[in-house]
């Protein structure tokens, strides 16, 4: 689990002015750590922004971006728009325009985003096509990839928010739930407006975490399916090429080469998602269970709600950041998380085997550009550790060697064809401890659900047959009756 699981922190952003900067903004208390999720400065003699100030340069950059004179009003705008949302848990309007904005402020290295030309379009398509060509070869799931995309860092901010809603909105609405909660019955219709402030104020702070989390993810995801989760449409293959180019620039491989292989893994997973009906509820259907059993620290909730001070907004957020919610310690979250880690590593394992299988023979770089990814999977890249910023767990697949193993294991026992039909039935998957012991599940006798399906359709014609019998059996008795 993550230290601080609802993350109520900014992922830091580097200074102007290297090292030096880095002395300035720890002296300063900064603005930009865990401590001051939102950029609030501590006001100085000249007050917010004043001489004397902690993160005097910029207060509210998390929110509303440089203030100067000229966009004071649009700032004190967004504020009053902050406390006036009375929509669901998180305010996804402000965290779709602090993505964009983020996005727009360009990566730490400098690169800002950019359209996306002709030229890459026509890459992007031609990749994934030849990826097609190459997976039909190493699986059974036909094409998934209804079209290929390339998409800036913008676009996919735009495409992929709607899966951010239903993977984060589920642990949201514990914290919306759990303000009006502490209150006692008839003392909540008076603190009516209070709660609604509190409420407004938590969905503010879920959208400013949120947008500022997504977008320093867009610059760094190189597809749709980073954390092995399908977060574009349905049948969109999507790649990013800016962050491609990023992402193979000190690999020393070709970057035809580097686009074809996350082209592989970016086809591999549309595959998946697109004709295992189930899979992706039971995906988000687990991030779901998990959220449900999260508690809340009702008695640190109480303080907060008794000490209340609407004019200091930061206490309440300074008191999410600091633990209040956290994992139940029971058997059934215990399962709900270990379900989700094993369908994970399920996932990213076989899209690992499927693409090492299709890359090998073809690819020079297909060994060390595995080993770049599984590694960049393993020790908890930007996506994962983003996703364990916004709901308090890390989509990291922990198995995903373990896991890989198994599904070459299964191709060399089984075949393409034999592997691939485990994804028909989630009851069919390796489970956690079949993970441990992958030979013994290799080898184990295959269950057969064809038989199992004819004795439920036998079963269901029984009844059928009965009643024809009977109805010939009335028949007869009545000619009996008429001799």
């Amino acid at each position: 689990m993550s230290d601080t699981p609802f993350g109520f922190g900014l992922p830091p952003e580097e200074p102007e002015d290297g090292d030096e900067g880095k002395k300035k903004d720890q002296q300063s208390g900064g603005g930009q750590g865990p401590a001051n999720p939102f950029g609030f400065g501590t006001p100085g003699p000249g007050g917010f922004g004043g001489p004397g100030a902690p993160g005097a340069d910029n207060p509210f950059a998390a929110m509303f971006g440089s203030l100067n004179p000229t966009d004071l009003g649009a700032a004190f705008q967004q504020l009053g728009q902050m406390l006036s949302y009375e929509g669901g848990p998180v305010n996804w309007d402000m965290a779709k325009q602090i993505a964009r904005q983020t996005v727009s402020q360009g990566t730490s290295d400098g690169v800002k985003d950019a359209s996306v030309g002709p030229a890459e379009r026509t890459a992007v398509q031609e990749a994934v096509r030849l990826a097609d060509l190459w997976l039909d070869d190493a699986t059974s799931l036909p094409s998934g990839s209804g079209s290929a995309v390339a998409w800036s860092r913008a676009e996919w901010v735009e495409a992929t928010l709607p899966a951010w809603q239903e993977l984060v909105d589920p642990v949201a609405e514990r914290v919306g739930a759990a303000m009006g909660d502490v209150l006692p019955e008839e003392m909540q219709a008076m603190a009516g407006p209070l709660i609604g402030m509190m409420r407004s104020m938590g969905g503010a702070m879920f959208g400013t975490q949120i947008g500022q989390a997504v977008g320093v993810l867009a610059g760094e995801v190189v597809g749709s399916t980073d954390i092995g989760l399908p977060l574009s449409p349905a049948g969109k293959a999507a790649l990013l090429p800016a962050n491609v180019e990023a992402f193979g620039k000190d690999l020393g491989v070709p970057k035809e080469e580097v686009r074809l292989y996350l082209a592989l893994r970016e086809a591999a997973h549309q595959r998946l998602f697109a004709h295992v009906p189930w899979l992706r509820s039971h995906l988000f259907g687990a991030v779901d269970g998990y959220a449900r059993g999260i508690k809340v620290d009702t008695a640190k909730l109480e303080d907060v709600v008794g000490q209340f001070d609407p004019q200091n907004p930061e206490q309440l957020q300074d008191a999410l950041q600091q633990g209040m919610f956290q994992p139940e310690d029971t058997p059934e979250q215990k399962a709900a998380l270990a379900r989700l880690e094993t369908a994970l590593a399920l996932v990213e394992g076989w899209v690992d085997a499927v693409v090492h299988a299709a890359a090998k023979p073809r690819l020079s770089s297909a060994d060390a550009l595995r080993e770049t990814l599984r590694r960049r999977r393993a020790t908890g890249g930007p996506a994962e550790q983003t996703f364990a910023t916004l709901i308090g767990l890390e989509l990291r697949p922990r198995r995903l060697r373990d896991a890989s193993r198994l599904w070459a294991s299964l191709t060399d026992a089984r075949g393409v064809d034999g592997r691939d039909a485990l994804w028909a039935h989630p009851d069919m998957l390796p489970t956690a401890s079949d993970l441990d012991d992958p030979d013994g599940f290799v080898h184990r006798e295959q269950l057969d659900f064809s038989e199992l399906d004819e004795m439920l359709g036998e079963a269901a014609q029984k009844p059928d047959l009965r009643k024809r019998e009977d109805q010939g059996q009335d028949e007869q008795d009545k000619g009996d009756d008429t001799e």
